[in-house]
């Protein structure tokens, strides 16, 4: 996880310990004095199930982890949890401390097997010995989100792809496709419909001679294009005339260059070299998938900073 969508994820959970940890604690006070009693334990749980917001399931353990009662829900009780041994499971973990409050990390449930969250607060008596937990489950997909939006961390990442193909990479060698024999015309006929027909991304699947580009008036669905209609400048007739999307801010007279040097890598080396490149001019990023599998996502502007030389050695200038 990027450190960014880590700060991302902390926030939401620092947001939502601050909302349970206060009232979970004077629940927890007011279950003390009925821990003996499973239906005043259950009544208390009930009444006060509307006051968490977004609460799926509230229920009450022993001081072993073992479920004392039902679990109380704003729809009513579920009774299939009861005597239910919690103490193995992963928001348990650190609970049988010292700490009086704990928000778990996300989750796989076992019941319903979607990503969820529970908090625990610890039952104590008027000595402060642990005599129980309070447990609040949330669904995820019921949770309050933040309504705004993750914004990706643009920076080079390098991901590692299938050992198998790594393993028998020098077994290998590019093969002529169709798209190699017919490189500058597509490349033409793409940036055409980037500068002038609304294409944001375009994606070049090189070994199998086909692209992929998503279109600002539809940008929920993607097209796939053929050999045979990159190679056909009737298409450009197919496509809405559009201005150059103000959201790019890749320069229109930079995408060219980017697909020159697309090319260059994929001619570069007969046993490394690449086998599909893409162009957002939105968020300024290339991704780039090599025949080793391995896959680099990077700045336009860091990549056209790179010569050949620093993927493939000196030599590769020659």
């Amino acid at each position: 996880m990027s450190a960014t969508l880590k700060d991302r994820v902390a926030k939401q959970r620092r947001q939502l310990e601050q909302t349970l940890a206060a009232p979970l604690s004077e629940l927890a006070a007011r279950l003390v004095p009925d821990m003996g009693d499973r239906q005043q334990l259950e009544a208390t749980l009930k009444n006060n199930c509307g006051t968490l917001k977004d609460c799926k399931y509230m229920y009450v353990l022993d001081d072993k982890g073992i479920q004392i009662t039902a679990n109380m829900t704003r729809r009513g009780t579920d009774e299939s949890q009861l005597g239910r041994d919690r103490s193995l499971r992963p928001y348990m973990a650190g609970a049988f401390g010292n700490t009086s409050f704990r928000l778990s990390s996300a989750y796989i449930s076992r019941r319903k097997r979607r990503p969820s969250l529970t908090a625990i607060q610890v039952i104590r008596d008027a000595a402060g010995q642990r005599i129980g937990f309070l447990g609040v489950d949330y669904d995820l997909r019921e949770l309050t989100h933040s309504e705004s939006m993750y914004e990706e961390d643009r920076q080079w990442r390098q991901l590692k792809g299938d050992p198998s193909i790594r393993s028998n990479l020098f077994m290998q060698s590019r093969v002529q496709s169709p798209m190699d024999d017919h490189m500058q015309d597509v490349f033409s006929l793409m940036d055409e419909l980037m500068t002038l027909q609304g294409v944001y991304h375009g994606k070049f699947h090189f070994a199998s001679s086909r692209a992929t580009v998503w279109h600002v008036d539809d940008p929920f669905d993607y097209h796939i294009l053929s050999i045979e209609e990159l190679i056909n400048p009737d298409i450009c007739l197919a496509w809405p005339r559009r201005p150059y999307f103000d959201r790019a801010i890749v320069p229109p007279d930079m995408i060219m260059p980017v697909f020159k040097r697309f090319g260059a890598l994929r001619f570069a080396d007969e046993t490394i070299y690449l086998r599909a490149g893409s162009l957002n001019i939105v968020n300024g990023m290339i991704g780039l998938n090599f025949s080793c599998d391995g896959s680099h996502y990077l700045p336009c502007t860091e990549f056209m900073d790179k010569g050949l030389d620093f993927w493939f050695g000196a030599g590769a200038q020659q």
